[in-house]
């Protein structure tokens, strides 16, 4: 296992507060995690994406704890300075003290810092528990791909006023719970610009446009070699001889500003 990292949820919030730009990026072993460290990347994900990108099914559903905690073992164990956030995989807390039990699994057995769930004011008896018991917690709002079978589709949510209203309402809850950051995942820009505004926390957008206060992508959407590429996405590695500059340049357009542009977004 690799060295304790220099970044926590405290310093995010400080980033935040000084209007630096959080780079994110997602990681499931640790080759690209060391890169994606030594690149400046502040914050890497453990997504349970790796249903995806990695096993090869058509969603996250099918990803269990097991699988959660190898990957941020690996991943783990490829960084010095990032902060390892891990999801929660799909029904592994649907009551509070389930959601205990499995995110003391996943953070003792991996030594990720932060457990990612995905939901609304719902969790908010969830994320007072783990908490209390010293577990940090991101949250996931918007498009919710473990919620994909009731949503119908990868779509943009929160278009419409009612749906937008809910995402805020839900964003507040889990701040006011004790959320140490927020993911909006497809989203309109504006929305996202306002939820960014209005909390004291990182939000960290993913096709949410430029007014985040930090960008996550799946990594093999920032490299190009994904199966198909969101319109949410680049490609960094297009423009570039090799890997290690891709996620450079990633990190510093990132921090700069510079991604995601309008055109990254949704309105």
């Amino acid at each position: 296992m690799g060295a304790i990292t220099s970044i926590s949820t405290s310093d995010l919030i400080e980033m935040k507060r000084r209007g630096e730009k959080i780079a994110c990026l997602t990681a499931y072993d640790a080759s690209f995690a060391r890169l994606a460290d030594a690149a400046g990347v502040d914050i890497l994900l453990v997504g349970d994406s790796l249903g995806m990108v990695v096993q090869g099914h058509d969603s996250t559903l099918g990803v269990r704890l097991n699988d959660m905690i190898y990957h941020a073992q690996l991943v783990r164990r490829g960084v010095k300075r990032s902060l390892v956030v891990v999801d929660m995989p799909f029904m592994s807390y649907a009551t509070p003290y389930q959601a205990l039990g499995n995110a003391g699994r996943l953070l003792g057995e991996s030594g990720a810092q932060v457990v990612k769930l995905e939901g609304g004011a719902w969790l908010a008896a969830t994320v007072e528990l783990l908490g209390a018991r010293g577990i940090p917690v991101c949250g996931h709002l918007g498009l919710l791909p473990q919620s994909i079978n009731k949503l119908g589709g990868y779509r943009v949510q929160g278009r419409d006023p009612q749906g937008a209203e809910v995402i805020k309402r839900d964003a507040e809850a889990l701040e006011s719970v004790g959320v140490a950051m927020l993911v909006l995942e497809c989203v309109p820009s504006q929305l996202a610009a306002e939820i960014s505004a209005a909390a004291t926390i990182p939000v960290i957008g993913i096709g949410a446009g430029p007014g985040c206060d930090g960008q996550v992508l799946v990594v093999y959407d920032m490299l190009g070699i994904s199966e198909r590429l969101p319109r949410f996405a680049k490609n960094f590695l297009a423009v570039r001889a090799g890997v290690e500059e891709a996620f450079r340049d990633y990190a510093g357009a990132v921090k700069r500003g510079e991604f995601p542009g309008a055109e990254h977004g949704f309105e």
